[in-house]
């Protein structure tokens, strides 16, 4: 398998280098104590006045083979193409009201961005992946998966062992291989203020 390590510009923790979004799924089961460590890691994120507002619809393809399908049945055309190999898909929600006084909750999203990177991170220390996708159907998901009103459907998560790229269709699989690149630095990182 092609070493997908980033090539950072500083060291980093390996497992934050580690962490990439495959599309290429093993066949191969998560342990249930290793679903409970990544999802552990999102437990422990930062979040505006410890409000944790995200919870997230887990799916194991070999212990819940309905749940699994109920939520691939709401992605889109194209992460259908992969998603249906990775071995546990997840669908992540924001709270957006704080549940103490049912203010708004304008950080909840920016709250389950921190937890599902924690989730990827450690995901990655295991050997595992995550790739989180935007192209799910919000509406339905919250209509089939139950969730309240209150509560946004953000994006699935697909989770298991990077697999092999030639299991995907051609141009996906081109893309599972190219380089990684991420913009310099210098393109995000002002010094007191924009653009400086």
């Amino acid at each position: 398998m092609t070493d997908r390590t980033a090539p950072a510009a500083t060291p980093l923790l390996p497992a934050i280098a580690a962490r990439w979004s495959p599309r290429a799924f093993r066949d191969a089961p998560v342990p249930e104590t290793t679903l409970a460590r990544v999802l552990e890691a999102g437990r422990w994120a930062a979040s505006c006045y410890n409000e944790q507002p995200w919870a997230f619809i887990v799916a194991d393809r070999h212990r819940h083979p309905d749940a699994f399908a109920r939520i691939f049945a709401l992605l889109s055309e194209n992460n259908r193409k992969w998603a249906g190999a990775a071995p546990v898909l997840m669908v992540a929600c924001a709270r957006t009201r704080f549940a103490g006084n049912g203010n708004p909750n304008i950080h909840a999203w920016f709250d389950l961005g921190q937890a599902t990177s924690a989730m990827a991170i450690e995901a990655a220390g295991l050997g595992l992946q995550m790739h989180q996708m935007a192209g799910i159907d919000r509406a339905r998901a919250k209509q089939d998966l139950g969730v309240p009103e209150e509560v946004d459907v953000a994006v699935a998560i697909a989770l298991g062992q990077p697999g092999d790229p030639a299991s995907l269709p051609e141009a996906l699989a081109a893309r599972e291989v190219a380089p990684r690149q991420r913009k310099p630095q210098s393109d995000w990182v002002f010094t007191g203020r924009w653009g400086a």
